[in-house]
Parts: C-alpha cells; sequence; structure tokens
C-alpha cells in the first residue's frame, strides 16, 4: 500500500503565520504539524510516502525529511501548483500509486486514542480485498463537513459534502484508504459546483458500489484539525498535556520508526544526537538505550 499527506493550500486562515511557512510546518507543540500525519501512515505500516504541496512549499518539506531513508521509509514530492480539491491526490499521484492500494490522510489532521493502530490495520486489510474505509468523528458543528450516515448495522447510507440540513452528527475525518485502481475512479470525479474534485464524491462511487465501509470514533478519541489558530493552540496544550502526563512522545516519526522495526537501536542513537539538548532528543536516546 501507498500512502500520501496532501500538504498543500495557503493556510489562509493562519496568516500571518502561513504567509512565509507551509501550514503543515508550524509547530503542534514540539513537533512540525506533519509529523502526525507522516506517523498515522508509518503506524499502518505503509513504508512509501508522497508528500504533495506547493511548489513554493515543497522545498522546505525535502529539507525537512529527506528521502525519509533516516526513518527507514520511502518519501517522494509532486506538486500541487493550484488546489483543486482532495481528489485530486490521485491523479496528481497517479503514476505514484500505481497498481497498489493507496491511503490519502490530510496533512493538518491529528488523530489520538487507544486502538487507532488496529483501526488502521483493518483499514489496511480492506482496501486490500477491494473496499475503501474513511472513518467518522461525532461533532456538534457537521455542516462544516463531509457528513456520512448510517444504518443500525453501522453500513453507510448516505455521504454529503457541507450539507444543510446534517442527517446525522457524524464527519467524515482527513483520512481515506482505497483498493487499487483509486487513480481512474478519481479521474471519473467531475468538479462542484465550487469548481474542486470533492472527495466526497470519490468516496460515492465507492459507496455506489457498494465498496465503502466506516469505522467511527468513539469517546475518548480525539480527532483535532489544525486549520485556524484556535484549533492549532488547542491542538498544542492537547499534545503538551498528554506527553508530560504519560512521559511520552505523540507522533514521533523516529519512536514509530524503532517500534515498527523500521530502524534499529543504533539508528535510534544516530537521529537522537543532534538533539540531545533538547527533551525530544533525550527522549529517543532513552528509548534506543532501553
Amino acid at each position: 500500500m501507498k500512502g500520501i499527506i496532501l500538504a498543500g493550500g495557503s493556510g489562509s486562515r493562519l496568516w500571518p503565520i502561513t504567509l512565509g511557512i507551509s501550514k503543515q510546518l508550524v509547530p503542534v507543540y514540539d513537533k512540525p504539524m506533519i509529523y502526525y500525519p507522516l506517523t498515522v501512515l508509518m503506524l499502518a505500516g505503509i513504508r512509501e510516502i508522497l508528500v504533495i504541496s506547493t511548489p513554493a512549499d515543497l522545498p522546505q518539506f525535502q529539507r525537512l525529511l529527506n528521502d525519509g531513508s533516516q526513518f527507514g521509509i520511502s518519501i517522494s514530492y509532486a506538486e500541487q501548483p493550484k488546489p483543486e480539491g482532495l481528489a485530486q491526490a490521485f491523479t496528481i499521484g497517479k503514476d505514484f500509486i500505481g497498481n497498489d492500494a493507496a491511503c490519502l490522510v490530510l496533512g493538518d489532521n491529528i488523530f489520538y486514542g487507544q486502538g487507532f493502530t488496529g483501526m488502521l490495520n483493518n483499514a489496511v486489510t480492506a482496501a486490500e480485498n477491494g473496499a475503501a474505509s474513511i472513518f467518522a468523528y461525532p461533532v456538534t458543528d457537521p455542516g462544516r463537513y463531509g457528513v456520512v450516515t448510517l444504518d443500525s448495522n453501522g453500513r453507510p447510507l448516505s455521504i454529503v459534502e457541507k450539507p444543510e440540513k446534517p442527517q446525522s452528527d457524524l464527519a467524515v475525518v482527513g483520512l481515506y484508504f482505497y483498493p487499487a485502481g483509486v487513480p481512474e475512479l478519481a479521474a471519473q470525479v467531475q468538479p462542484s459546483a465550487r469548481g474542486e474534485l470533492e472527495i466526497t464524491s470519490l468516496n460515492q462511487k465507492y459507496l455506489d458500489r457498494g465498496e465503502l465501509q466506516v469505522q467511527c470514533f468513539g469517546r475518548g478519541f480525539a480527532w483535532l484539525d489544525t486549520g485556524t489558530i484556535d484549533s492549532l493552540m488547542e491542538a498544542a496544550s492537547f499534545i503538551e498535556a498528554i506527553q508530560n502526563r504519560q512521559g511520552l512522545l505523540v507522533a514521533s516519526p523516529e519512536e514509530v520508526a524503532f517500534r515498527r522495526g523500521f530502524i534499529n537501536a543504533d539508528q535510534l542513537r544516530e537521529l537522537a544526537k543532534p538533539m540531545l539538548a533538547t527533551h525530544y532528543g533525550r527522549y529517543l536516546n532513552r528509548l534506543a538505550n532501553g
């Protein structure tokens, strides 16, 4: 399975901060925002990853992440000259995906909760068996999102983008798993009234074919969208509280790589060396030393 991080856009809701830096490189507490979606893909066992961003911002991502080999993965890069909808990621990434299944995660979404890795594994298995998977989260303002309605058995009945009268409170979050052939299906998506290739339209195609499943995040799970100043600060406070209370890092690609067996203790120790003046580096060094 291939993974795509969509990290484009102008980040206008975070201006003036993002006038000089990509939104997905802004720190969320002690690490760049893109570390959070990157580790989601790594937790799913995905080791071939494509980062899509603007021509101006791509060099910044390359400076931060390089080719990914330090994490035991492979990272490629592609330009999105103009944001034209989330489904565009699959037409841009067509050659990268090839004949594989693919996962798309948005660069400004943060996920945290018990059982998350198991949910990711379920979605990978479903994609390899020909079914798409989306994730839903109950919100108080569903009209701002794509909204999915389920039957009594948890099967999707409908999915609507930013409905005026939502039929449920389940918002579709920025994490999507698709079986092989998704670039070809995405190419059939027509621009919406606002001129975008909507991910909801792509999901609707899988729903029409009976090939869409939904996993719901329950109580105790956190889904954070860091697109505004307030939500960015809330996310930073949340990560700070979790890490300080538990004494663990959240969304460290070095740690995930080590625990998944992508790198060994010596490699982790080398990654920690330049950062030993920081809590982050000392944590990684302790982890490497057992």
